[in-house]
């Protein structure tokens, strides 16, 4: 069963009423539980509550809190994704999937080789968004990732970001594996991944990278397409980093 989350306003002497229509039809009726059914909860401080239902009404669903403990599902440094967006459902994949694997927050990016226009880009943003916390309620975690709203590499750049590591399939300084162990991060580091188009990036862009001294990085000698790149380059790093 996935977690809810709650306003903590909702907890009064180990009880907690549960009274917004998303949480409240979620769990009534598409889930149809019952009273003594056991409910996981998180709060806006990201404390989780095991609970159990004890009562339920037709305006709201009361448990009652049987442990609570501060959540450890998150990383322990701000991992975000700078994407160019995929001309196909794929790209959902890549938000849920990263969701899961405790990306931070999401910066839509356009580039030269986009293939998909800035005015269906910025509709799209409300329903990553909605796909991310679903991810969030399925996997436990403790924090819900942001969808930012579309920016460009020359902008997101200028953001207060420890590292910057910039994946491409051609004209990269670094090996992955070199790269990570010659720069350690640390926690509550704020680390910015940045992945291409489905096009790869383009010539103009590549020039930006050299003049702006960035880290472009391999993941190797095979091609991946953009969304594989995404969670390949994201799931190396926290692997690399678990012990932070």
């Amino acid at each position: 069963m996935p977690q809810f989350l709650i306003n903590s306003n909702n907890i009064t002497d180990n009880e907690i009423i549960i009274d917004d229509t998303e949480n409240y039809n979620h769990i009534a009726r598409s889930l149809r539980a019952k009273v003594g059914k056991d409910l996981l909860l998180i709060d806006e401080k990201e404390i989780q509550y095991e609970t159990a239902i004890t009562e339920i009404t037709k305006n709201y669903i009361k448990v009652s809190v049987k442990n609570s403990y501060k959540s450890k599902r998150k990383l322990n440094y701000n991992l975000y994704v700078a994407i160019s967006p995929l001309n196909s459902n794929s790209v959902n994949t890549v938000f849920e999937k990263l969701t899961e694997l405790g990306v931070r927050g999401f910066y839509p990016i356009y580039t030269d080789n986009c293939a998909v226009k800035k005015d269906l880009i910025t509709k799209k943003i409300d329903k990553w968004q909605k796909i991310c916390y679903e991810a969030f309620k399925q996997c436990e975690r403790a924090d819900i990732p942001k969808c930012f709203e579309l920016t460009t590499i020359q902008e997101i750049i200028q953001k207060d970001f420890e590292h910057i590591l910039c994946f491409t399939e051609r004209e990269a300084k670094y090996e992955f594996k070199t790269f990570l162990k010659d720069n350690k991060f640390k926690k509550n580091d704020n680390i910015l991944v940045i992945i291409g188009p489905e096009g790869g990036f383009s010539p103009k862009e590549f020039e930006f990278f050299k003049t702006n001294n960035m880290n472009t990085i391999s993941l190797g000698e095979l091609i991946l397409k953009a969304d594989t790149a995404c969670i390949t380059a994201v799931g190396n790093i926290i692997y690399e980093n678990s012990d932070i």
